[in-house]
């Protein structure tokens, strides 16, 4: 893999992890909305909050790290 397709490669792994953040913080904010406003949100709302911060934080990791090369620790295929 050149590092052209490499940085490619992830560049779409982050799309996709930001995507699913939104989904989560889309969830969330469906079932916030089911309930009325006085009462307590179920505690799946903020799980979906919380997801959503992670793959957000997975996604900005994924821009950080530096392009993979081959080395030790690394599956066969996974980079050149």
């Amino acid at each position: 893999m050149t590092d052209e397709n490499a940085t490619n490669v992830l560049a779409l792994i982050r799309d996709v992890l930001l995507r699913l953040a939104r989904f989560e913080d889309d969830l969330a904010a469906a079932e916030a909305a089911a309930v009325p406003y006085w009462a307590p949100h179920p505690s799946t709302v903020q799980g979906h909050r919380m997801a959503a911060v992670a793959l957000r934080a997975h996604a900005d990791a994924v821009i950080a790290s530096p392009t993979p090369r081959k080395g030790p620790g690394l599956a066969p295929g996974m980079a050149t």
